[in-house]
């Protein structure tokens, strides 16, 4: 309660003399909270609290500021507060694409969603964000073994499984690392890009990095909140390869090459969101993603069963759980 006092004393001293209410618009997995002021003429703005011992808002501030000048729909900044860990923004409504998205809009959504995603990749500069190199790729790797196996699973592997585990590791990282690098927003997806005007609004970049091309995609079209036909997301990745190449972004001349990328992309970041969502859980009592893992788990599954080289990932996951395919929400 402390905190919502604080942040309503210093809107309150961005507008003087003006009344207003405050509501929680949303909260993500992290510290960070975000209200919604309401003016009696209609207006809305929301006020980001990041407390100061926990979140450093200075990456938001920089990252919002490359994202607009590229051109996309971001939170423009008004005001912030650094000491006090405040931000001051616009509001890009209340819808977002996971409650839009149906099959009358998928193909709207996900066109200017991959439209936004190559005005940012255009406007990439290595020497502006920090490197989603090999060390980040790793850690984010060995949140599986870390969180998913031992706390999630309660399993210890043995030395076989172990080594078969770190083969593919170093097979995915080569794959990985060979791409074209670009800015990533590293978080992609339906829950952080909003149904506005003009679309998508794309919120929660605060952790954007320069790295693989394919990242981000595997984040829009391998969703881990929505499941979708793989002829459809197929589709649509061939519309953004195809518009890619036009701008002129480094992605492959053969789209067999591409969506390999794509597909070993996905299988680090399945691996890393399956650690991510049981960390949640058993550290920090968050239970509501735990019914994402089976959507997840299947994303992984069908990568491995299409290639040999991942193959020993695929019998390594036969042998924790035997798979049971799960029924997810479809469109």
């Amino acid at each position: 309660m402390q905190r919502q006092q604080l942040l309503s004393a210093w809107l309150h001293s961005q507008f003087p003399g003006e009344t207003f209410t405050l509501a929680p618009a949303s909260a993500d997995a992290s510290f960070r909270r975000y209200f919604r002021a309401t003016f009696p003429d209609g207006r809305t703005l929301i006020v980001m609290d990041a407390p100061p011992q926990h979140e450093d808002c200075r990456p938001f501030l920089h990252i919002a500021q490359l994202f607009e000048a590229a051109g996309t729909h971001v939170p423009h900044v008004y005001a912030q507060d650094l000491r006090q860990g405040f931000l001051l923004l616009s509001d890009l409504g209340s819808t977002t694409y996971l409650q839009a998205l149906n099959g009358d809009t998928a193909r709207e959504l996900y066109g200017a969603a991959t439209d936004a995603l190559i005005k940012i990749q255009l406007a990439s500069n290595e020497k502006e964000l920090p490197p989603y190199d090999e060390a980040l790729l790793r850690r984010e790797l060995n949140l599986f073994p870390e969180w998913y196996i031992a706390k999630h699973l309660g399993v210890a592997l043995g030395d076989s499984q172990r080594g078969a585990l770190e083969e593919c590791f170093r097979r995915i990282l080569a794959s990985n690392l060979a791409q074209p690098r670009v800015y990533v927003h590293r978080d992609y997806h339906s829950r952080n890009l909003m149904a506005t005007e003009p679309n998508p609004g794309i919120l929660d970049f605060q952790d954007a990095v320069y790295g693989p091309i394919t990242y981000d995609l595997a984040s829009l079209f391998k969703d881990a909140y929505i499941r979708r036909e793989e002829a459809e997301t197929l589709d649509w990745l061939i519309r953004y390869w195809e518009k890619a190449r036009k701008a002129g972004l480094p992605v492959a001349d053969d789209f067999s090459g591409f969506y390999r990328d794509y597909e070993w992309m996905g299988v680090q970041r399945h691996l890393k969101v399956l650690g991510i969502f049981a960390r949640l859980y058993h550290r920090d009592g968050k239970d509501g993603y735990l019914k994402d893992l089976p959507l997840v788990m299947d994303y992984l599954r069908a990568a491995c069963e299409r290639y040999i080289g991942l193959r020993p990932l695929l019998n390594l996951l036969d042998e924790l759980e035997p798979h049971n395919k799960q029924v997810g929400y479809t469109f």
